[in-house]
């Protein structure tokens, strides 16, 4: 897949913009705070419906306006397709596809898009909600459908959320929380299909990110990646140890029902659904122990570009529409010499590369095709490198 062209309006710090994109790489030069990363925010909402920075869709629009617009026309071989997304300020977004309305959550099934940036760093670092966002993101891309299973599950848990705070607000116990038990079904058959995509994804990640990790680090530090689940005790949201074995597919409602009901005097107490993905975490580990907390800077680095690169080589032997393309946000500027050659050559070789930076000569060589230079929301191609 190739992006050919991105237009934005009111985006950002942008009124309007125009970005005529190559195949091949493409290198995005200007200092910091000029608008580079909301030119890649933008392509990244396409492709996984939302943002790498925030959680709201309320910040990408520009202020003192109510809706932005990203407009894309994407290669796929010789296949053109035009995607548009309305961000609204408030109220739900809206979506088009050459012209007709469409879905939102049919955006992905067209744009697909890997993103690198130093905010990786969280996944690894971070709290667990960075690890789930990554996972679901992935998840979105690979299977579009799942972008409504995941906002059901959301809608419910704060429905289900709602009535226990209000029971304890109000003492309800017993028979006064059968409504409960209503909301106990949805969540239960939301959440386990959730869980499951996940632990799909985890198996399937496996051998991608330990033949990425070796490549980029140099070294095989035996990289692992495993769900510690809430379903079967404790909750890794604070902390807490749970088993991290995999449960049979088919035992996992069962499971998940029999945690809601040995948490319900707790999750009372609290006014908090303590159970569910929303809970999870994704336990990344290299020489054995957990990265989190033991993996030293160039590790950390190593672990979290292994996962991005191995979710491109996943949506890359998936996808029949090609490569996703892969954008590479002021990272370069983060790694050491040697992880910024070995990045270089893993990615050169994909149809479509997107790097920002505030210094070239932090690009290696090999990236160096496209050149655009952007200067407080002024695009402006500077210059093209062709073999003669």
């Amino acid at each position: 897949m190739i992006v050919e062209h991105l237009s934005l309006v009111d985006f950002r710090n942008y009124a309007t913009a125009e970005l005529a994109l190559h195949r091949g790489p493409n290198v995005l030069v200007g200092r910091n705070g000029q608008g580079k990363t909301n030119l890649a925010e933008a392509l990244v909402f396409l492709a996984t419906l939302g943002s790498h920075r925030v959680s709201s869709d309320a910040p990408m629009v520009r202020d003192g306006q109510e809706y932005a617009i990203i407009r894309v026309r994407l290669s796929h071989g010789e296949r053109r397709v035009l995607a548009e997304v309305q961000l609204n300020r408030q109220g739900s977004n809206k979506a088009r596809i050459n012209g007709s309305p469409s879905k939102t959550n049919e955006l992905p099934r067209y744009a697909h898009v890997v993103l690198f940036a130093p905010e990786d760093l969280q996944i690894v670092r971070g709290d667990p909600s960075a690890r789930r966002r990554f996972a679901d993101q992935l998840l979105i891309q690979r299977a579009p459908r799942l972008s409504a299973v995941l906002a059901d599950y959301d809608r419910v848990l704060k429905q289900r959320t709602a009535l226990l705070k209000s029971a304890r607000a109000r003492g309800i116990r017993g028979e006064g929380l059968s409504t409960l038990e209503v909301w106990d079904d949805k969540l239960v058959a939301l959440g386990s299909e959730i869980i499951a995509a996940r632990q799909q994804l985890v198996g399937d990640l496996q051998q991608p990110v330990a033949d990425a990790y070796a490549a980029i680090a140099g070294a095989d530090h035996q990289p692992q990646l495993e769900w510690a689940l809430s379903v079967r005790g404790g909750d890794p949201e604070e902390g807490e140890p749970a088993t991290e074995s995999v449960p049979d597919r088919a035992n996992i409602a069962e499971m998940f029902r029999a945690s809601l009901l040995a948490k319900r005097a707790q999750e009372l107490d609290r006014g908090l659904t303590l159970t569910g993905p929303h809970r999870d975490d994704l336990i990344l580990r290299v020489r054995g122990l957990p990265v989190k907390g033991y993996a030293s800077h160039g590790e950390s680095w190593s672990i979290a570009l292994a996962l991005r690169l191995a979710s491109a080589e996943l949506l890359r032997s998936e996808s029949p529409a090609g490569d996703p393309v892969l954008i590479l946000d002021d990272v370069f500027a983060e790694l050491d010499a040697d992880r910024r050659q070995r990045l270089a050559s893993l990615t050169a070789g994909y149809e479509q590369v997107v790097v920002t930076a505030a210094v070239e000569e932090d690009i290696p060589e090999v990236l160096h095709a496209h050149v655009v230079r952007i200067s407080a929301g002024t695009i402006s191609d500077e210059r093209e490198v062709t073999d003669d």
